[in-house]
């Protein structure tokens, strides 16, 4: 499973010309699952996001989680975070878990993320959604539960 997680001072999500959520203060989270990933993934990862340090403190050093900051979490589903493009030029998506599993274990995430008290939004799974959000830092972090970067 793997994670690209943004800070942000707001974030967006639009599904299918419809507002699909909205968070302030807090992280954008795009989450994809891999084939053969279980819930020990979504565990790692839901953790990972819930104490990732990546907030400043009194000294200006990331030192607080979201859980700290008392921020907002949004979660939006993202199969290509397993596009593969080191052969030709269009990506190949067979690491990809197929959507009815994916789409389980997405909102299992979502879930443990909500049950440690984070305020959760998502986008709406296997739509084309746009996403707005202000990127404070610029702060991104890669995450991976088979921690290959």
């Amino acid at each position: 499973m793997r994670a690209v997680v943004q800070r942000c001072g707001y974030c967006d999500v639009e599904s299918e010309g419809k507002k699909a959520g909205h968070v302030g203060n807090g992280l954008l989270v795009f989450l994809g699952v891999r084939k053969g990933d279980t819930e020990k993934d979504g565990d790692y990862l839901a953790d990972k996001i819930i104490n990732l340090r990546i907030f400043e403190d009194e000294q200006g050093k990331m030192n607080r989680s979201i859980l700290d900051e008392g921020g907002e979490l949004m979660i939006v589903s993202q199969f290509t975070l397993y596009g593969d493009c080191r052969h030709g030029r269009r990506p190949s998506f067979f690491e990809a878990e197929l959507p009815e599993k994916a789409n389980r274990l997405y909102e299992y995430v979502v879930q443990k993320c909500r049950a440690a008290g984070l305020h959760v939004e998502t986008g709406r799974f296997q739509t084309m959604m746009h996403v707005r959000l202000d990127n404070v830092g610029p702060i991104t972090i890669l995450l991976d539960s088979q921690k290959e970067f």
